[in-house]
Formats: C-alpha cells, sequence, structure tokens
C-alpha cells in the first residue's frame, strides 16, 4: 500500500468512540475487528497497528485473530466480490469447475483480487441455496444453476457497469 493512501485511511470518530467503548469488555477483539473491517471492508495493517497501541495487545495477538477467521480480510477486496459456493451441492454440482473458469478469466486465485480492483474471487461455504446448485453470488446478486459458459455474461455485466 502506498503512503499515500495509508495516510488517508484513517478512523473514524465513530469507529474511535466504538473501540474506546469496547476496549475494556471480554471478548473485545473480535468485536472491534468486525467494526473495522465494516468502515474499511478489510483490515489495513496501519490500523492493526494502532489497535495494538489502543488496546495495549500485541500486534502478534490481532494477526493471529485475523488469520484465523476467513472472515476477516488482510488485503482490499475488489469492487465486486464473486463468492463461489463450495458447500456439498455445489461443489457436488460443479462449483470447483466454476472457481477454475473464474480464475483463468480474472487472473487471479481465490482470496486474490484483480490488478483493476474490480473483483475478487471467494470460495465461500454454503449460501443457503442448495437448490440452485452450482451457485456464485456477486452482492445482492445470486447466480444458481451455473455453467462455466455462463461465468463471462457474468463477469461482463459488472465490468461494463464500470
Amino acid at each position: 500500500m502506498a503512503v499515500a493512501e495509508a495516510e488517508e485511511l484513517k478512523m473514524s470518530d465513530e469507529l474511535l468512540a466504538f473501540i474506546n467503548e469496547w476496549k475494556v469488555k471480554p471478548g473485545n477483539l473480535i468485536m472491534i475487528l468486525h467494526r473495522v473491517q465494516e468502515e474499511f471492508g478489510y483490515i489495513p495493517r496501519h490500523i492493526s497497528i494502532e489497535l495494538s497501541k489502543i488496546l495495549e495487545v500485541p500486534l502478534a495477538k490481532i494477526y493471529g485473530v485475523i488469520t484465523f477467521y476467513h472472515f476477516f480480510k488482510l488485503v482490499k477486496p475488489g469492487k465486486h466480490k464473486l463468492q463461489v459456493c463450495m458447500g456439498t451441492a455445489c461443489y457436488l454440482r460443479g462449483g470447483d469447475d466454476l472457481i477454475t473458469e473464474l480464475e483463468t478469466m480474472l487472473g487471479v486465485g481465490v482470496n486474490e483480487t484483480t490488478e483493476d480492483g474490480l473483483f475478487s474471487l471467494e470460495a465461500v461455504r454454503c449460501v443457503g441455496c442448495c437448490g440452485l446448485a452450482p451457485v456464485v453470488v456477486c452482492g445482492a446478486d445470486v447466480y444458481g444453476k451455473l455453467t462455466t459458459d455462463q461465468l463471462a455474461t457474468i463477469v461482463a455485466k459488472y465490468r461494463n457497469a464500470e
């Protein structure tokens, strides 16, 4: 991350108030990390360093929590998160093929973001649409009963919206 970008990402007054409110409560770290990710979309390194100082918690402990839970992101996600369901029904009906095709199409692997910052690719567990397997979710849009041939149209929809 460029220094200029790091300087632009500062904790809001609301976030600082939340941190101060939760600072003394048991289980505070996970709640605070959720709130940080809600604000930034991920947990920036320099914010983790600030949290370490504010909470008087070793940075290693913060990174231990962030890396243990798949929900937390260390890298800024793309504007559009393509989430491929890998629950049992989706996996058995070709979810893995969808991931392979999207990796080729986007030029990134799972949990990576395209260079232009438009797309992130994620493999997720069941999204609760088993009857539509295999499923890809992008924002509030759910695409079911997909084949690899349909993915180019879905990606183009979001690319063209820019």
